[in-house]
C-alpha cells in the first residue's frame, strides 16, 4: 500500500511570497525564520528570568574581592590595571629568562645555516670548481649518471627538473634563516639594553656629537663608581 500512495502524483505545497502592497517591508517572513527568531527571544527571555531571580535571592551580607577591584564603566565590569603585578626582581628574571630563549634559537638557527651552507657548497672562502648533487633514491642516481656520461661534463640543461627544485629550495631555506638570524640578533640586543637600562646607577643618554661611532640606535654612559 504503501508503495501505491508514493506511486500518486501530489501537489507541491509551496509557502507563498510577500503580497504587492507589502514589498515595501522585504521578503516575507517563513515558519523556519520564525522558528530562529522565536528561540533567540526565548533564550533572552530566560537569561532575564534567571538573572532576576538570583537578584531577589541574593544574601545581602555577601562579599566577593571584585566587589572592590572592579569598577563598572558603561556597565561593564573592568577590573583594575595590573601593571604594577610583579615586583622589580620578577621583572628581571622574566627578562632574563626571555634573553636566554632568545639567545637559544639564534645558536640554533646558525648551526641549521651551518649545516645547510656545507651542504650546498656555498662557503665564499672555500671555491670548489666541482659541485656535489644529491640525490633520494638510486633511479636519480642512475639518471645524473646516464645525463653526465653523455658529454663527460654534467651541464646545468641536464640536471633533472626535481633535482634544480629542490636546490632552489634549500637555497631559499638558507636566504630565509639568515634574515631570521639577523632579526633574532636585533632583538636580543634591545632586550640586552633594556635590562641594563633596569639595572641601578646613574646613566645618561648621549647626544650624537658625543658618541665615537655614530649610530641609530642611543648609546648609554653609566657614572663611574667607586668599588670597595
Amino acid at each position: 500500500m504503501s508503495s501505491l500512495r508514493n506511486a500518486i502524483s501530489r501537489r507541491a505545497h509551496k509557502e507563498r511570497a510577500q503580497p504587492q502592497s507589502r514589498k515595501k517591508f522585504g521578503l516575507l517572513e517563513k515558519h523556519k525564520d520564525y522558528v530562529v527568531r522565536a528561540r533567540a527571544f526565548h533564550k533572552k527571555e530566560e537569561a532575564l528570568r534567571k538573572l532576576k531571580e538570583k537578584a531577589a535571592f541574593r544574601n545581602p551580607d555577601e562579599f566577593y574581592f571584585k566587589m572592590i577591584k572592579t569598577k563598572t564603566v558603561d556597565g561593564v565590569h573592568r577590573p583594575e590595571s595590573q601593571a604594577n603585578k610583579y615586583t622589580p626582581e620578577e621583572l628581571m628574571l622574566m627578562k632574563t629568562q626571555d634573553i636566554g630563549y632568545i639567545l637559544q634559537k639564534v645558536q640554533s638557527e646558525k648551526k641549521k645555516i651551518e649545516k645547510l651552507t656545507a651542504m650546498l657548497h656555498s662557503l665564499d672562502d672555500r671555491p670548489s670548481g666541482n659541485h656535489v648533487y644529491y640525490v633520494e633514491d638510486k633511479e636519480e642516481a642512475k639518471e645524473m649518471q646516464s645525463s653526465s656520461s653523455k658529454n663527460g661534463k654534467l651541464s646545468f640543461k641536464d640536471i633533472p627538473d626535481n633535482i634544480k627544485r629542490k636546490t632552489a629550495a634549500s637555497y631559499r631555506e638558507l636566504e630565509a634563516r639568515k634574515s631570521r638570524v639577523n632579526d633574532l640578533e636585533k632583538i636580543y640586543m634591545d632586550m640586552s639594553l633594556q635590562k641594563e637600562l633596569q639595572k641601578k646607577g646613574k646613566k645618561r643618554k648621549l647626544r650624537e656629537d658625543e658618541t665615537v661611532c655614530p649610530s641609530s640606535k642611543p648609546v648609554y654612559k653609566w657614572r663611574s663608581e667607586r668599588k670597595r
